[in-house]
């Protein structure tokens, strides 16, 4: 069954650079051998993201690009601009405004910590509840 986790930001560095957290699922997903597509809302947070993959962890590299450059895609960590058409992977990260349309095993939800950012993604847990996906939450 797919599952959906949202995952709520509350520490104060996510708080800051929300990216962060995104860069953490991106390694834990990394480190379980599952190939994650990560969807952003449009090419300046592609391109921070990036740099802070990069910048992350200088213990831990995490392959990653941003989709449509050359090489066809082999990362195990692909950033996707809603312009790219791009396939969905295991694992899709979620930072754009609709819910994740198509089949994949697990979606992860990144929710912003001021409430009005929060209305719109107990929408989305509403349909992906109606989708029958297995829900989670967890306080990050």
């Amino acid at each position: 069954m797919a599952r959906a986790d949202f995952y709520l930001i509350q520490k104060e560095r996510f708080r800051e650079e929300p990216l962060l957290l995104v860069c953490e699922l991106a390694r834990k997903a990394h480190d379980a051998n599952l190939w994650t597509l990560v969807l952003v809302r449009d090419e300046e947070q592609a391109q921070r993201l990036d740099e802070l993959l990069w910048e992350f962890d200088e213990n831990a590299y995490i392959p990653h690009q941003i989709a449509g450059d050359d090489e066809d895609e082999l990362a195990p960590v692909l950033i996707a601009t809603p312009d790219s058409d791009t396939p969905l992977r295991p694992v899709v990260i979620n930072l754009r405004d609709a819910p994740v349309a198509g089949s994949f095993e697990r979606v992860l939800e990144v929710v912003p910590a001021d409430d009005s950012a929060r209305g719109p993604l107990r929408e989305r847990w509403k349909q992906y509840q109606a989708r029958g996906l297995d829900l989670k939450k967890h306080d990050m």
